[in-house]
């Protein structure tokens, strides 16, 4: 059996303005038609998901609430989450807002073995489409095997309204891909690691796209929006194709992940990405400097001080990145960073100034 590889991708995916009013039609055509469980946090729901239990409701569907309260996914929330969907048996969960309620909504019904459906409200991480989440309170800094949502609905009208900064988030998250798809490639070539050039090639693309139409991406632009979501969606399905997060996250996100463990006060995970890339790509030999303009651009931080950390911790994180995950072969395993070294690079790429 060790030659079978098995892909989880979405089977419906609708972006666009307004697409939230076709969630009862895509639910019946799914075969959902009897009950539902929205997870959502409170404002969220107030704003979005009694919109969502509503346009349910008018198809005929029983469906129910479940609330979580913290900003940041724990295991508590997930297992709050699976006790409700054990209690109601819901046909379908729909995960109703930012990353974190996404994750939950994910994992919680991954372990009950109930089919999910993914309603963004913000744009801030490629997590919306993959089959990985990233819940505290696991042995593991990182994001660990869910399940695929089984559809993707990603209304631009409402996005469009979430805080900017989780949008120029969702563009280091995407931007990414120039280092992951090397790292990869990297992994494979020196340790003989399984690798997919079709799906390297999705991922790749979805930074590429994000570089390219830079100029669209701004405030209140709901184009610029639809250019974000669909190189996230990509990134999703790219790990779904994969099997595993690897297209999507490399050397970057072990820097990202290290920042999380030992700085006071982390900064957005696509944010801390995108500074990221711009370092790693330095070690690759990329030129980061492109990487770095696309950033500011979109209106991305490309610096410590523009995240609100001190230089030590940048220093730090890049030194404990490779620690992060030892078994997953990057750039920093092919060039261990001392101290010294680490400084030299967060200054060339004016990281750190």
């Amino acid at each position: 059996m060790s030659n079978i590889h098995r892909m989880q991708m979405p089977r419906e995916v609708v972006v666009g303005s307004g697409s939230l009013e076709l969630i009862g039609s895509i639910c019946k055509d799914l075969g959902f038609n009897r009950s539902a469980l929205i997870i959502s946090g409170k404002k969220t729901f107030e704003i979005v998901g009694r919109r969502v239990m509503s346009i349910l409701r008018s198809e005929g569907l029983k469906v129910y609430e479940h609330i979580v309260a913290s900003n940041t996914p724990t295991i508590g929330d997930v297992e709050s989450s699976s006790r409700r969907i054990m209690e109601l048996k819901p046909e379908v969960v729909l995960g109703v807002g930012g990353g974190a309620k996404i994750d939950i909504a994910k994992l919680s019904s991954a372990r009950m073995e109930t089919p999910f459906m993914s309603v963004p409200t913000t744009a801030s991480h490629d997590g919306i489409s993959s089959p990985f989440a990233s819940i505290k309170g696991l042995d593991k800094p990182y994001s660990i095997m869910a399940q695929s949502p089984i559809a993707v609905i990603a209304d631009t009208e409402v996005i469009v309204r979430a805080p900017y900064r989780l949008t120029a988030s969702g563009c280091g998250d995407a931007i990414a891909k120039f280092t992951s798809t090397r790292d990869w490639k990297l992994a494979h070539e020196k340790k003989n690691e399984y690798y997919a050039r079709y799906t390297a090639s999705m991922a790749l693309m979805s930074a590429q796209h994000i570089v390219e139409n830079a100029s669209l991406i701004r405030s209140g632009s709901e184009e610029g929006l639809r250019v974000l979501l669909e190189a996230l969606i990509s990134c999703g399905v790219a790990m779904g194709i994969a099997g595993s997060s690897r297209p999507c996250s490399g050397s970057e996100h072990l820097f990202s992940h290290a920042l999380d463990m030992i700085a006071p006060k982390p900064a957005l995970h696509g944010e801390q990405c995108g500074i990221g890339t711009i370092m790693m790509a330095s070690l690759h030999g990329v030129d980061w400097l492109l990487i770095r303009d696309a950033l500011r651009r979109v209106g991305a931080p490309v610096t410590a001080e523009e995240i609100n950390i001190e230089p030590k911790y940048i220093i730090e994180a890049l030194v404990k990145a490779r620690d992060v995950r030892p078994e997953r072969y990057t750039i920093l395993s092919e060039k261990p960073l001392t101290y010294e070294l680490a400084r030299e690079i967060a200054k060339e790429t004016e990281v750190i100034g």
